[in-house]
């Protein structure tokens, strides 16, 4: 994993409405595959990293650990890159609607988006 610039995503990001949605449909574990929605057929990967995970091992080395809370307590989002898609790293074990909600609007801050333009859809299901 490395970290990402908001400025390597796409334009798009920051011109219009977009929507984060959920691949998954578990509620649990750290990670939670996603993807952006924009106008047309846009469409770009996001995905959700809950970095304080340490067990059965850590799912970040502590410097991402350390620089995801940082950025969180600035009103920001670390974004890295993690196996070619990028991913928003939230402190935290795992996802409520609440911890996604702020997660995507730091994105949209990132991007230079007004976050009212970013609505968030979640899949139901899992256990």
């Amino acid at each position: 994993m490395t970290p990402l610039d908001a400025f390597d995503l796409p334009d798009w990001l920051g011109e219009g409405e977009v929507t984060w949605t959920s691949d998954d449909v578990t509620r649990s574990g750290s990670s939670v595959a996603g993807f952006l929605v924009g106008a047309g057929d846009d469409q770009h990967p996001c995905d959700l990293l809950a970095v304080d995970l340490a067990y059965p091992a850590p799912v970040v080395d502590d410097s991402i650990r350390t620089a995801a809370h940082q950025a969180w307590m600035h009103g920001q989002v670390l974004l890295l890159d993690r196996d070619g898609r990028p991913t928003l790293a939230v402190p935290g074990t795992s996802f409520t609607a609440d911890t996604v909600l702020d997660a995507v609007t730091r994105l949209a801050k990132a991007v230079g988006a007004a976050p009212s333009a970013y609505s968030v859809r979640l899949r139901l299901g899992g256990s």
